[in-house]
């Protein structure tokens, strides 16, 4: 029987249907599904192989387990797991303060509807501070976004005349719907161009018109030679800005002071190619852009995420069809108050700049490894393995095991349930009701509630089981305060909405509203999906922000309308679309309409550009390390079978022919990769696709099931270097050196 579902390794998570073994338990096909309002059946050759992450080699938990002092794990029950996790979680609480036990993750890819429930916990228990993966890459543009617009962006490809890559190669990391093919669509058409900005001549760059091979690290440089083009050329906008934004005139006056030519100079890229594409930009109807992990894991990433909006506002390209938008969200993800200068909430110990709520990553050791009386104490993972994917693998290891109590919630034995007190086993996301909050499609924005495909194993408790029954072993909620609600509910949806905005007027039930919803409205819900009851609240709140295109969505008006909208979520196995907005939506998400150009300590940062020291190559260090490149069979780390890849299943580091040569190594050799944290022997790959000078390490490998296949590239990577206005790592820019072996 063929069941929907979507694909959890990218933030598309393009539909697909699984054809289900006949055990009920196992994936025998994999299709897209052309039901699906996004991908219409569109898939990559990555999601045809999820059977390996349902019934392959994984390292898959199916009972909680408990450290015993020897270092090995016991199996124990659920409820001995529950109340000794909550009872040492209240010790913490009350020996150190709640705001000691931090949370990390919230949801892997496509698995984010149990992280819903997660604040309930730590209201529970009083914890204040959090992460997840989102702060390793996005923080920056984040706040950026907020200091300019008030809101997040994305681009519309399909539609554009001029799509703008910068350290993005949607041909293997997606990120939009129909990647590969919109890619193809733009390459093929004479009257639309393609521009990419990338050290490495990539699947995308190989299909574009301009390939602006920017020396690594050197993108702000090469960015704001860019914008200045625009300005000293009398390329911008002009009418559009006066009418639409503030702050022109302090840009103009900071970018028409570049010195254009030395900054391609610094970055490598040919000046004649930087003003060919300035002007291309500049003539162009429609321009959409999209930076990435090659910039936002990269040196300057906040500032490139700054300047790299100023090219396409200085041009015009925002809130029309082929530009940049702000979508609608049902579960808003990105949002940042866009604090000025030094306002705005900081970590603890490190006082990082705390974006989005998030705690910079590669903090988090710093956080604990210490003897201040604010470090965390206590640590709960869900769905993420940070021991894996943050920087500095080895510190990471050692400030979990300088924690008073780690719980893991997750699916398999990951590197950091190995190093935890309790494991709680959960379903994997085909085994229940599950959703990604990345909706950002435009105008006809789609959610996707996933029903679920195969059944799960005994033993394993959903997310949102696992946060109630925390909750409730914590005493913050009892069968007291559920009565009245289930009493409403069994009545009618008007009955428990008005019961439940008056349990709301209590500050603490506020914060403990996810499970809330769950205990009383989850089991009045069709199908069995008590876990989507946390999407009530969100399809009210997408059905008051965003009336008009709830209402053209098909929906209705008025408090009806949020009603419909989350009845259909229920119903819509394929996914629906929840607003189809008209194009001027985005302006009525900008904060007075306005867009601000004048962000003043970044600009102040561009100006005094010139006056830092040029980069220059160590000759300690003569290469820089990508470590972590998307390649066709690379994805996230839920892919722990390593038979899952068809090609390069070692991981092989890519290197430059020309580097080749002088190293005396050619493809299949063997070299030790050292960098200042670490070093590791790995299998060459030569390649004309890569600068001199540059390297690269896939990411997804170093996981452990049986033995461990290949470098695990945060071995290698240092928790110092990082943005210094995100604090984003800079994976992408590790430096290293390469010794040939035998």
């Amino acid at each position: 029987m063929w069941k929907p579902s979507a694909c959890i390794l990218c933030e598309c998570n393009c539909g697909i249907e699984v054809l289900v073994g006949d055990d009920g338990r196992s994936f025998d096909k994999i299709r897209g599904d052309k039901l699906h309002p996004a991908s219409a059946g569109y898939t990559c050759n990555k999601a045809l192989r999820l059977g390996l992450h349902q019934n392959g080699d994984t390292g898959r938990i199916t009972h909680p387990l408990r450290r015993k002092q020897d270092g090995t794990f016991e199996e124990i029950g659920w409820d001995t797991a529950i109340s000794e996790i909550a009872a040492r979680l209240g010790e913490v609480r009350d020996a150190f303060g709640g705001e000691t036990i931090f949370y990390y993750g919230g949801g892997g890819q496509g698995n984010h509807l149990g992280g819903a429930y997660s604040p309930a916990t730590l209201a529970a228990f009083g914890a204040r501070y959090r992460s997840s993966a989102l702060a390793q890459e996005k923080t920056g543009e984040f706040w950026v976004s907020a200091r300019m617009l008030g809101n997040m962006t994305r681009a519309d490809f399909e539609h554009c005349e001029v799509a703008l890559f910068v350290g993005k190669n949607p041909y293997q990391s997606h990120g939009f719907p129909r990647a590969r093919s919109v890619l193809k669509e733009i390459a093929k058409d004479p009257a639309r161009s393609m521009v990419v900005i990338d050290p490495v001549r990539t699947e995308t760059a190989e299909l574009a018109d301009f390939h602006l091979q920017v020396r690594p690290g050197t993108d702000l440089y090469l960015l704001t030679a860019l914008a200045a083009v625009l300005v000293q050329e009398d390329l911008v906008a002009a009418d559009w800005l006066a009418a639409h934004a503030d702050g022109l005139d302090a840009v103009t006056a900071v970018l028409r002071q570049v010195p254009v030519a030395e900054y391609c100079a610094v970055a490598d890229v040919d000046e004649t190619l930087v003003r060919a594409v300035a002007t291309r930009i500049a003539a162009a109807d429609s321009v959409a852009v999209f930076e990435d992990l090659g910039v936002q894991m990269n040196r300057d990433s906040t500032l490139v995420s700054y300047v790299e909006k100023l090219v396409w506002l200085l041009t015009g390209n925002f809130g029309k069809r082929g530009a940049q938008y702000v979508p609608s969200s049902l579960v808003p993800i990105g949002r940042d108050r866009g604090h000025a200068g030094d306002e705005g909430p900081r970590s603890p110990v490190a006082g990082a700049r705390i974006i989005s709520g998030l705690v910079p990553c590669n903090v988090i050791a710093e956080e604990i490894l210490t003897d201040h009386p604010a470090r965390y104490r206590a640590m709960l993972v869900e769905s993420a393995n940070p021991a894996h994917s943050l920087a500095d693998s080895a510190r990471m290891r050692e400030a979990l095991a300088a924690l008073e109590l780690v719980v893991v919630i997750d699916v398999a034995m990951t590197e950091t349930a190995r190093l935890a007190d309790y494991v709680l086993p959960a379903p994997t996301q085909f085994e229940k009701f599950e959703a990604t909050f990345f909706n950002f499609d435009f105008p006809r924005n789609v959610f996707h509630l996933r029903h679920p495909v195969v059944a799960a194993p005994d033993g394993v408790l959903s997310e949102p089981e696992i946060h109630a029954r925390l909750v409730e072993a914590s005493g913050a909620l009892t069968e007291a305060d559920y009565a009245p609600l289930r009493t409403a509910a069994a009545t009618g949806r008007a009955e428990f909405a008005q019961a439940f905005l008056g349990a709301l007027a209590d500050p603490v039930k506020r914060r403990l509203a996810p499970v809330l919803l769950y205990r009383t409205l989850g089991p009045t819900l069709p199908h069995d999906a008590s876990a989507a009851a946390v999407l009530w609240m969100a399809a009210h709140e997408c059905a008051r922000k965003n009336p008009a295109g709830v209402e053209k969505a098909g929906y209705g008006t008025g408090l009806a309308a949020g009603e419909r909208l989350f009845e259909a979520i229920v119903d819509g196995a394929h996914g629906v679309h929840i607003t189809d907005d008209e194009q001027d939506a985005s302006w009525q998400r900008v904060p007075r309409g306005r867009i601000n150009l004048d962000v003043p300590e970044l600009l102040a940062a561009v100006a005094a550009l010139g006056a830092r020291p040029v980069p220059s190559q160590d000759e300690d260090w003569p290469f820089v390390l990508s470590a972590g490149e998307r390649r066709a069979f690379t994805a996230n780390t839920i892919m722990r079978d390593p038979t899952w890849r068809r090609r390069d299943q070692e991981g092989r580091l890519r290197i430059s022919v020309t580097d080749a040569l002088k190293l005396g190594v050619t493809t299949g050799d063997q070299v030790r990769l050292t960098t200042r944290r670490g070093s590791a022997e790995v299998t060459v790959d030569t390649t004309e696709t890569m600068r001199s000078g540059h390297i690269s390490l896939p990411n997804g490998f170093g996981l452990t099931v049986r033995e461990r296949t290949g470098v695990a590239p945060n071995e290698l990577t240092a928790a110092e270097d990082r943005d210094e206005w995100a604090g984003t790592p800079w994976h992408k820019h590790v430096p290293a050196r390469l010794e040939p072996l035998g």
